[in-house]
């Protein structure tokens, strides 16, 4: 059985052609290509050239021509199936085989391709015309000029709900294929499927190839999601492909700088302020394959999210799954936005320079795992620093490279003896380095001192509740359950707050089974195309089988009793108001979780001063610190 031509295209996107032809040859950089001397033929001078953006090499001297595949079947006399095997396994792939019925799902996905084409083509032209005026001037206000609009062949998908629709079906092309495509949605009620996308901006994705494969989508009106992209497709997989890579290949080759940013404006504004370089994941946080795909163009990617508390949290995850990844001479950087700047705002407000000067600066991956390790953490007690010392060193075993683990042992070992060496022996210097510049920077404090009946820092943790500055009802701070209807009745009674507080409801932990069944069926909803209203959560739960007395307490969280709980479940609350409070709300309700596990590490840790007690106490001193901060962040906006 033959191997399918997709997976084939997806395997040689994945091999790094360079790393693979520099274990047998040594290669030199230059410009675009790596030459060296050809492996077929004896020769002194190199005239063996390997291009990683066409994917293939070249031997000028005996014609020597191929790809991946073609390099190992000639070196190793391996057989094609016997390479791909190889190569497939090099990469964590499994090698498919085909049957008829795949060879003919292989001729419906070339023909994908196709109706995402024509797709792009018509939302392009809908921007140009009557239906596009007023997506047109939006995107004029954001400072787009029309070369770069053309350029990334930005689009407008009109609204109405089968527009697209109707439009593609009269030229020819078939509802299952605009279905499968991730054009059209079909309800699982068997009504008649319509546009995926409506009164939005649209920007293709393209992979590898060039070839259209998605879509993204900006809101234009009051839509749940502010953005919204194609689902996983046959030729769609968001966690393989980066927004704009291929455009941004060559000038981040020939520069040396590949700056990853979080959304399509950003890259699209960087481009036109002459900083072509820029790519972005598709609506999720950066996947271990799109790490790989960033490091066979440039040894060391700029990572730039957002200057926000969600920007910095997706850059520490980000820094911690790189970690089993890293190879010599590989890494990342990371640069820091003013508070509230992104890429887009940062250029328009202050030109190029503002943002090339922070690339400039940018910190590497040592440095910004060290400060994700002491952010905000007082180690002055003998066990907090032994806590600190053993994160790090949990931290190095993630990195599989035995070379690369054993450096960044070295250096954390380095800067932990700098940070802890004896009173006065160390130097001012020293000092600033370990701590990362400064002596308060990464939460240290050297001349903190503490009386005999003084407790550690950490005691400040069981200060009473930072949200009791808030102007909230003060009841749910002492009442768990209470707290937990509250956060459920502002979901029930305001539909659209699920969309701005998607994530924290996905991990809030509520001691009632019914609530957690309520908070359940709303992330089922709204990850559903259905809208979001408080009759069709009914009718889920019932469908589902839940017991009468979470139906009943659906009632009781949305009947006129409600606004005796607190203003922020009312009905008639702003959402602006809503999504402030909530978070305020759902953030004391984590730390106060976290303060009663962190209380009781504290107390084991008393009693039986193992490293596994030390470990756990850590763990939870880091996440509480986390928590807090963010809670008094939000509390003070």
């Amino acid at each position: 059985m033959a191997i399918p031509e997709h997976f084939l295209n997806e395997l040689r996107d994945r091999v790094g052609l360079v790393d693979l032809v520099a274990r047998r040859v040594k290669l030199t950089r230059r410009g675009r290509e790596h030459t060296g001397l050809c492996p077929f033929h004896n020769e002194k001078t190199p005239s063996f050239t390997v291009n990683d953006d066409k994917g293939f090499y070249h031997c000028f001297g005996c014609s020597a021509h191929g790809g991946a595949i073609d390099f190992i079947m000639a070196t190793e006399g391996l057989t094609f199936p016997e390479t791909v095997e190889r190569l497939a396994a090099d990469v964590g792939m499994e090698v498919p085989r085909s049957a008829p019925r795949d060879r003919e799902a292989e001729e419906r996905r070339k023909s994908l391709y196709d109706v995402c084409q024509i797709a792009a083509d018509w939302f392009e032209g809908q921007l140009g015309g009557m239906a596009g005026k007023d997506a047109l001037s939006y995107v004029q206000g954001r400072g787009l000029t029309p070369a770069t609009m053309t350029r990334f062949h930005i689009g407008y998908a009109p609204d109405g709900r089968s527009a697209m629709k109707q439009t593609l079906l009269a030229r020819g092309l078939e509802e299952a294929q605009l279905i499968e495509a991730g054009l059209l949605i079909a309800p699982e009620d068997g009504g008649d499927s319509y546009d995926r996308f409506r009164n939005r901006l649209m920007f293709p994705i393209t992979d590898a190839q060039g070839r259209v494969v998605a879509f993204g989508g900006r809101a234009l009106g009051d839509q749940r999601a502010k953005y919204l992209n194609s689902p996983e497709t046959p030729i769609f997989h968001k966690g393989d492909l980066l927004y704009n890579l291929m455009n941004a290949r060559k000038p981040a080759r020939d520069g040396d700088t590949l700056v990853v940013v979080e959304g399509y404006m950003d890259v699209i504004a960087l481009d036109q302020a002459g900083l072509p370089y820029a790519v972005a994941p598709l609506g999720t946080a950066l996947t271990e394959n799109q790490m790989t795909a960033l490091w066979r163009i440039v040894p060391e990617p700029s990572l730039c999210f957002d200057g926000d508390a969600a920007g910095q949290r997706a850059a520490q995850r980000a820094a911690q799954r790189s970690l089993p990844l890293l190879k010599p001479g590989h890494s990342l950087k990371f640069v820091a936005l003013p508070e509230g700047d992104d890429p887009d705002s940062l250029v328009r407000a202050k030109g190029t320079s503002a943002f090339t000067d922070l690339l400039h600066s940018s910190l590497p991956l040592s440095e910004t795992l060290w400060r994700m390790q002491v952010m905000n953490k007082n180690l002055e007690t003998p066990e907090q620093r032994a806590g600190l010392r053993k994160d790090l060193r949990d931290m190095v075993k993630e990195i599989t490279d035995s070379t690369v683990r054993e450096y960044y042992g070295d250096h954390f070992k380095d800067r932990l003896n700098k940070a802890f060496a004896p009173s006065g022996t160390r130097s001012d210097n020293a000092y600033n380095s370990a701590y990362g510049g400064g002596p308060n920077r990464g939460g240290f404090n050297k001349n903190r001192q503490f009386g005999r009946h003084q407790r550690p820092s950490y005691g400040r943790l069981y200060a009473p509740p930072i949200a009791a500055r808030s102007g909230l009802g003060q009841g749910w701070k002492a009442d768990t359950y209470r707290r937990e209807r509250l956060l459920i009745a502002a979901l029930l009674n305001h539909p659209n707050l699920i969309h701005e507080v998607f994530e924290e409801v996905g991990e809030l932990h509520l001691s009632s089974p019914e609530l957690d069944n309520i908070r359940r069926s709303i992330i089922e909803k709204a990850t559903s195309d259905a809208p979001l209203d408080l009759e069709g959560l009914r009718n889920n739960l019932n469908s589902s089988g839940m017991a009468d007395a979470t139906t009943k307490l659906i009632a009781e969280l949305t009947g006129p009793g409600i606004a005796k709980l607190d203003p922020l479940a009312r009905p008639d609350a702003t959402l602006t108001q809503v999504v402030k409070d909530w978070t305020n709300v759902s953030r004391w309700h984590q730390l106060e979780d976290l303060r009663r596990e962190f209380e009781a590490a504290e107390v084991n840790l008393g009693l039986d001063l193992t490293e596994e007690a030390l470990g756990r106490f850590s763990e939870l001193q880091k996440a509480y610190n986390l928590a807090k901060a963010d809670a008094i962040k939000i509390e003070d906006s």
